[in-house]
């Protein structure tokens, strides 16, 4: 019997497929930065009204409801939206600049979590480019901006531009954070099985998210052979962008030179056996420690040529309290990973 799908068939559906959605996608991002505009447009209006006739709130209930009235279809015209209107269009007094800042191709719940948390109009902007370039979710940018990622992201001390080449070594320093949010973690004693289970299925997704959504889990306990001896990296990260491996260990006590130089040991033998130096860039590794002397980090790294960088880790206050030993908490992080 003949086939009824002719050749190339299959591979002319995907294609379709492809444009579609990248269609349906534009057009989604087009609809969005023309509502963005319009609440811009309603903002700036409210904002010249009060200047020039000095509206007030009753003014305000007034013309939501009116605005409710007109188009009983249309979500967005409540008391509370029309006042982030005005905020938002006096955050970004232009509306040219707004069409062409990052802030236009985030949705409307984004705009209104940096308006509620952020007064600095610098760190709006950074935030929502770093949104856009990462496609955060709302909850996701409202954690970021709780844990202040701008005063994070980079700032890890690191031995990147000794023993890294320029340029390489900025970009490697992206990749730290001093300190590392893992409030996601610990639990008290009694959590039941199921609900530990629970917990563990789902770190993957706040570890990636902690770390970069540009970083590819590798695995846990990745074991490698040396010279008879069995030897154990905790975790192994692959950087995506950037195409290098990241080496990650977790100590649940105060930084000790010992521990750089235990990291610097995975690091030279994932250089050695898994990178591909026609590739990738080099292999770095990052400790994140309970506590440390950024003095004595800086002795320690002076002393290896791997590049390693060490932040602290910060969890939740009331979990900091119940804090379980490290082979427990490692144990937790290490199980947690699984795909």
């Amino acid at each position: 019997m003949t086939s009824l799908v002719p050749d190339g068939y299959a591979a002319t559906l995907e294609q379709l497929k492809r444009e579609v959605h990248g269609a349906r996608l534009r057009v989604q991002r087009q609809a969005n930065t023309e509502l963005l505009k319009l609440w811009w447009r309603i903002g700036r209006t409210i904002l010249e009204r009060q200047a020039e006739h000095g509206w007030g709130a009753k003014v305000l209930e007034q013309l939501a409801a009116d605005l409710r009235a007109e188009f009983p279809m249309m979500k967005g015209f409540s008391r509370r939206n029309l006042h982030y209107m005005r905020s938002f269009a006096q955050a970004w007094p232009e509306e040219a600049v707004v069409v062409q800042r990052p802030v236009a191709q985030l949705p409307w719940g984004h705009v209104i979590e940096m308006l509620d948390k952020l007064d600095d109009q610098d760190l709006r902007e950074w935030y929502a480019a770093k949104d856009v370039h990462h496609g955060w979710s709302r909850p996701v940018l409202a954690a970021q901006i709780s844990t202040r990622l701008h005063e994070r992201e980079g700032a890890a001390p690191t031995n990147f531009s000794s023993a890294l080449d320029s340029p390489d070594s900025d970009l490697a320093q992206q990749l730290t954070k001093d300190p590392y949010a893992l409030d996601f973690l610990s639990g008290d004693s009694d959590i039941r099985e199921r609900e530990l289970e629970d917990r563990l299925a789902s770190r993957i997704v706040d570890t990636l998210r902690e770390l970069g959504h540009e970083f590819a889990f590798v695995g846990r306990q990745v074991h490698f052979e040396v010279d008879g001896s069995d030897f154990y990296a905790d975790l192994v990260f692959f950087h995506v962008e950037q195409l290098r491996y990241v080496v990650i260990e977790l100590k649940t006590e105060r930084f000790a030179p010992g521990h750089a130089s235990q990291l610097g040991f995975y690091v030279s033998v994932i250089d050695d056996r898994l990178r591909l130096p026609e590739k990738h860039l080099p292999t770095v590794g990052i400790l994140m420690v309970a506590d440390k002397s950024d003095t004595v980090v800086r002795y320690s790294l002076a002393g290896t040529n791997q590049p390693i960088a060490v932040s602290r880790y910060e969890l939740s206050q009331e979990d900091r309290e119940g804090l379980p030993d490290e082979r427990a908490l490692v144990s937790a992080f290490r199980d947690g990973l699984r795909p």
